[in-house]
């Protein structure tokens, strides 16, 4: 009796297939998405036989209500180099269905895909996004490239700047939720990579108001030319005032666009590192598990070799933990960045208090002007004070970023 007519009896003949929340699974291909090796629990929940699925394209098991632009999106990612997750829905060989968070990442020679049960919240908003982006394939007949962007464009309204961001964020929260789910401890680096994942969205909350807090406040310059054209002759104390004012202003626009603004800035870099440290370190518990998982099946998992195959897994894991470890240096590198850069930012202030002190000595040299230039002295007030205590938070967060530290994985 083969390994597939041993587990029939316990397949429904209809709905999912049966795939348990503990389990994991794993498929090997080559550069052209041709299975070479996967465990038992991959071909007991496909339903194929192994000499079905060695040497098949991995499409085989393709959902037919799968959106093209997915495919395109991962095969446009894992090509460039880099590793992808994924939420996809599969059809085994009798017609059951099981959706699975699958994570790509490139080996050599090929791909390696471990998967393993979603069980969050996301999975119903993603079975929604993916029947609405599936409709749309049909009806506009679109490309697999353009459906790509237009997920791509859906992400980024469901707050996603990036499609990696998206993968970190929905890989955490899925092994978080599995981990809930058997009643286990959640892992502490994928929960201390989560808040700081939370403090960098915290970051850039900061970071754009600082940006509306400079905008509203760039008229200030010209008010005070106004107020020296009408109270005094050229070269007056106001108006070196106002040209002072002026040269500070245009030092803190460049602070903003050196540090806050744009995908290189200080405040973005952060971002994304985080993202980076946590996808890698969630990818590397899961091709772990996998290995783990796959020493205790024994054989027949159509492996030729089955110390190859683990010690590529073990590899990949091992790999993908070191450069979650170099992206959380990147990340407090980052960190310190922002706190040089508000230290600056700070200096800048100092200046604004000098123009409010010496702004203030001249209202009451000038009565004719002082309402006017009291007003002025209110504003800059109010704006040191909004900017002052922003920059107190970034500073606060960027410190409590860069100290977290993880324990060196117990594989290494």
């Amino acid at each position: 009796m083969s390994f597939i007519d041993r587990t029939i009896e316990n397949r429904p003949t209809t709905g999912e297939a049966p795939f348990e929340l503990h389990e994991c699974f794993f498929s090997r291909t080559d550069e052209r998405g041709v299975i070479q090796a996967g465990n038992n629990i991959f071909g007991r929940v496909s339903g194929y036989e192994w000499n079905e699925l060695i040497g098949a394209p991995h499409k085989r098991i393709r959902h037919p209500e799968m959106p093209k632009g997915v495919f395109w999106l991962l095969w446009d990612t894992i090509k460039r180099g880099r590793s992808m997750g994924a939420y996809v829905q599969n059809k085994a060989k009798d017609g059951l269905n099981y959706w699975v968070y699958a994570m790509v990442v490139p080996c050599k020679g090929g791909y390696i895909s471990a998967r393993f049960k979603p069980s969050s919240p996301w999975l119903a908003t993603i079975q929604s996004e993916y029947a609405a982006l599936l409709k749309a394939e049909q009806i506009e007949n679109l490309t697999p490239e353009a459906s790509g962007n237009r997920l791509l464009a859906r992400l980024k309204e469901l707050g996603f700047e990036k499609y990696h961001h998206f993968a970190a964020h929905t890989a955490s929260t899925e092994l978080l939720a599995r981990s809930t789910g058997l009643r286990q401890k959640q892992d502490p680096s994928i929960v201390a990579m989560r808040s700081m994942l939370d403090k960098a969205d915290t970051l850039k909350q900061q970071s754009e108001g600082l940006i509306q807090e400079f905008e509203a406040m760039r008229t200030i310059p010209h008010n005070l030319r106004v107020i020296a054209s009408r109270i005094e002759p050229a070269g007056g104390p106001v108006t070196v005032l106002s040209q002072n004012y002026g040269i500070m202003s245009q030092s803190m626009s460049d602070w903003f666009a050196e540090h806050v603004v744009g995908e290189k800035s200080n405040f973005s870099s952060i971002k994304g590192a985080v993202n980076n440290c946590l996808f890698t370190g969630c990818l590397s518990v899961v091709m772990r598990e996998c290995a783990g998982q796959f020493t205790s099946e024994g054989l027949g998992h159509g492996a030729e070799n089955m110390d190859a195959e683990r010690e590529i897994l073990n590899r990949v894991s091992k790999d993908r933990n070191t450069e979650a470890f170099a992206n959380l240096r990147v990340v407090k590198t980052e960190a310190e960045r922002i706190l040089h850069a508000c230290g600056i930012m700070q200096r800048h202030l100092l200046g604004l208090s000098s123009t409010r002190v010496l702004c203030k000595i001249e209202s009451a040299r000038v009565p004719e002007a002082g309402e006017t230039l009291t007003d002025i002295i209110d504003q800059l007030g109010a704006f040191q004070a909004r900017i002052s205590e922003k920059l107190d938070n970034i500073v606060a967060l960027s410190n409590e970023i860069s100290s977290h530290e993880f324990d060196a994985d117990p594989a290494e």
